[in-house]
């Protein structure tokens, strides 16, 4: 039995590394291409504003979720096993060189991510409860006018966040407790299953209190112990630089002990870039469109600068910390994903640090726990809005909880990729064909600025800068 698991592990692995370099790869570049030329480089033009909106982001919630709170959801869900198994996973298989691919996409993907966020607020929708649901499944529906598109987007994105996400953050906690001796997987289970029962339940709402002060403050944390151990080694630096611009160009592997060559390079950096940073995925519009702001360029601005941290920012200083920590961590037989990084964090302050970094590996992926729920409550609701329901979703986000702590998951961290793969190319589709939309009110943002405005509001009817009359009132 276990042979038939393995090879259908390694077949789905091989169609997740297709789909990448042949058609995500391309599709991504060519998008996030496309929205910076039509954005005019608004992630680096505007890249001033964007610390300007994040930092008055907590204003004018109105009773609502605010800017920053949906911020914090998003971040969350980036922010998490991607930053630190993934990266491990990129450059194990890829080489220095696919960091410099991780940038490649999280640049471009800056464009990308303003565009959905923004597309995501424009046609966002009033829940029940009275706060604000869209994303993907709502733009495709209302802007696209294909609701096939949406409803396609809705259920994968469900079952990938409710279940498989789930799962895989759940492991990763599970995997790193058990490696140093802190809990066993089943006692992991049983309070992870408790804290995400207790924080779930709340819904939306309470899952933004919660995200507002962690992931903000564990992704800080983190990216200041990667800054201590630069400043520490920072004779170093350079040559870590030097590998990784000399890798991603490598036809073969440059370093021992770390994969590499410009494919491995380019799928790896692509792959673990995209799961990361979600820039394109269409996961993140569904927390940027539950925030009360006052205009939809406000919150892609904001989303935007969520890429650039979680890749250019946290994605690099775990980079840093493995390739700063050498050889013999790098080609060390027990090394692998689960433990690379804390491996490599160890060996350069001390054994001291594992106890606090494992904390930390808990607290980041508990918080994408909790974010992806969002995601699948959100596309839940596109469906429909009964209690049972959004109470189903809460109940299987939980048993993925103990089924990741308490299952071998080759075949579904393979099996992600696929599902990501599929939302990114359907996410994609809708928003190219809804382009005029966001670079509208990209324009109308902007006017308002040099008029002197420097709060901007967005109007959606007999605005001379969209293609037509939104087909929503919240704008109105």
């Amino acid at each position: 039995m276990e042979l038939y698991v393995d090879a259908l592990a390694s077949l789905l692995g091989q169609i997740g590394d297709w789909i990448t370099l042949y058609i995500t790869a391309v599709v991504l570049a060519g998008a996030g291409i496309a929205f910076t030329i039509a954005t005019r480089g608004v992630q680096f033009r505007l890249f001033r504003q964007m610390w300007k909106v994040v930092l008055h982001s907590r204003e004018n919630a109105r009773g609502g979720i605010s800017s920053f709170q949906a911020f914090a959801i998003s971040l969350a869900a980036r922010v998490g096993i991607g930053n630190v198994f993934g990266v491990a996973v990129a450059l194990l298989l890829g080489g220095p060189g696919a960091i410099f691919w991780m940038w490649i996409v999280a640049l471009l993907g800056m464009a990308t991510a303003f565009y959905e966020a923004t597309t995501a607020q424009i046609f966002k929708v009033r829940s029940d409860k009275g706060t604000f649901v869209g994303g993907p499944a709502y733009y495709l529906s209302l802007g696209l006018k294909q609701k096939w598109l949406g409803v396609l987007f809705a259920f994968i994105t469900v079952i990938t966040c409710a279940f498989t996400i789930t799962m895989l953050q759940a492991n990763a906690i599970s995997s790193t407790m058990d490696s140093y001796g802190v809990a066993k997987p089943v006692w992991t289970a049983i309070i992870l299953a408790v804290l995400t029962a207790l924080v779930v339940q709340g819904g939306i709402k309470s899952v933004a209190r919660v995200t507002e002060i962690l992931a903000p403050v564990m992704a800080g944390i983190y990216v200041l112990v990667a800054l201590l151990i630069m400043l520490l080694n920072l004779s170093a630096v350079p040559e870590v630089f030097r590998l990784i611009f000399t890798s991603a160009f490598s036809v073969n592997p440059v370093v021992g002990g770390l994969g590499g060559g410009i494919v491995a390079a380019i799928i790896n950096g692509t792959k673990r870039g995209l799961f990361s940073n979600e820039a394109g995925q269409g996961t993140a519009p569904n927390a940027a469109a539950t925030a009360n702001a006052s205009h939809p360029v406000q919150q892609g601005l904001i989303q935007s600068l969520g890429v650039f941290l979680d890749t250019i920012v946290v994605c690099s200083a775990t980079a840093f910390v493995i390739l700063l920590a050498g050889k013999e961590v790098w080609e060390d037989p027990q090394s692998n994903p689960a433990t690379l990084t804390t491996a490599a964090i160890a060996s350069l302050l001390g054994s001291g640090a594992i106890i606090p970094m494992t904390i930390m590996i808990f607290v980041l992926a508990f918080s994408s726990i909790i974010a992806a729920y969002v995601y699948s409550e959100v596309n839940l609701r596109f469906f429909t809005n009964n209690p049972q329901a959004i109470m189903a979703v809460r109940v299987v986000s939980v048993v993925s909880v103990v089924l990741g702590c308490l299952a071998p998951l080759p075949i579904v961290w393979n099996t992600v990729d696929i599902a990501m793969a599929i939302m990114t190319l359907v996410n994609l589709v809708g928003l190219l064909g809804l382009m005029p939309w966001a670079a509208g009110a990209l324009r109308d943002y902007e006017q308002q600025l040099k008029s002197g405005n420097n709060e901007p509001v967005f109007v959606g009817k007999n605005n001379s800068y969209l293609p037509s009359t939104l087909p929503t009132d919240i704008w109105q």
